[in-house]
């Protein structure tokens, strides 16, 4: 089994930064794509960014620019700049065995999710 654990959600302004962590444990040899993902309208969770076990990134198309994604091992990082309001989320963190594409129903593990909100 693999545990997630996320941290570094909060309030913060319009504009701001905020540093979202994700640190995996347990049974890890087989993870290799990590990631974060938030709940959108209409869908269940839609992707925000990747990264895969040689650093292969992945970004939604509304966070280029802004957000960049990183990986020590099975810890990764999310550092979030020029926050929106519509950033307002849940934040989860997700990982998945086995090679292939990072969608919701190859996600095996799940973490609890950090909550960010962005004040305008």
């Amino acid at each position: 089994q693999v545990q997630l654990v996320e941290s570094g959600g909060g309030l913060v302004q319009a504009g701001g930064s905020l540093r979202l962590s994700c640190i995996g444990s347990g049974t890890l040899f087989s993870i290799t794509t990590m990631g974060w993902y938030r709940p959108a309208p209409g869908k269940e969770r839609e992707l925000v960014a990747s990264i895969t076990d040689i650093g292969s990134t992945n970004y939604a198309d509304f966070v280029k620019g802004r957000f960049t994604i990183s990986r020590d091992n099975a810890k990764i990082y999310l550092q979030m700049n020029s926050l929106k309001p519509d950033d307002t989320a849940v934040y989860y963190c997700a990982a998945r065995r086995g090679w292939g594409q990072f969608t919701l129903k190859s996600i095996d593990y799940w973490g609890q999710g950090t909550q960010v909100t962005v004040s305008s």
